[in-house]
């Protein structure tokens, strides 16, 4: 039989892991969402390009969104 002080430790740290799990996900969806956005950007840039609208000068734009998308990748649990 728990005492008092005993299953107020379990649903604390029962609590605790929930929030941290609460946690967790939000972040990976909050990624996600990141990724979406970055993708299109991504895909918009290089129809932008083919169209002619952007010059080779910009490439540096494809490539900060480029290591944007492989840096939300990298920390991906």
């Amino acid at each position: 039989m728990q005492t008092t002080c005993e299953h107020f430790e379990s649903n604390k740290d029962e609590l605790l892991l929930q929030h941290e799990i609460e946690l967790i996900e939000s972040i990976l969806e909050s990624k996600a969402q990141y990724r979406k956005v970055v993708k299109a950007a991504i895909g918009k840039w290089v129809k932008d390009f083919q169209s002619g609208h952007i010059e080779i000068k910009t490439v540096d734009d494809l490539k900060k969104l480029i290591e944007l998308d492989i840096e939300l990748q990298k920390n991906e649990i």
